[in-house]
């Protein structure tokens, strides 16, 4: 096999964090397709969830916030920094744990009342 077979066979099962330029693995450790870097949780424009099929942006998609289904399973969603669109991404065994929690409790932490409100219930 030359060279140049085996980095077509990298790039296709590899990319470029667009955040902080770390090579992923298109695979998680399970074997179950990604589309984030672990280590950020960022990712890539690269779909268009509303009309199906690639998108043209290519924006950086920025984690916002989790989501957890009626499974139990967890989400990252993800918000284009260029067209706003937003999506969900099922959160991966290897992905970035402490990224996940602090994303998790963020509600918790600054919720849009005050926490004194609770003394008086």
């Amino acid at each position: 096999m030359s060279s140049h077979t085996s980095n077509n066979t990298l790039s296709l099962s590899t990319f470029a964090c667009a955040w902080c330029g770390l090579t992923v693995s298109a695979y998680a450790a399970d074997g179950a397709p990604r589309n984030h870097c672990p280590s950020c949780l960022h990712s890539r424009h690269v779909l268009d969830h509303v009309e199906g099929g690639p998108s043209d942006c290519e924006g950086r998609m920025s984690p916002i916030a989790i989501a957890v289904l009626r499974t139990g399973d967890w989400m990252v969603i993800h918000r284009c920094v260029r067209c706003d669109e937003l999506t969900s991404n099922p959160v991966c065994a290897d992905d970035n744990q402490l990224i996940l929690m602090r994303m998790a409790v963020r509600p918790l932490a600054q919720p849009p009342f005050p926490l004194e409100a609770f003394g008086t219930l």
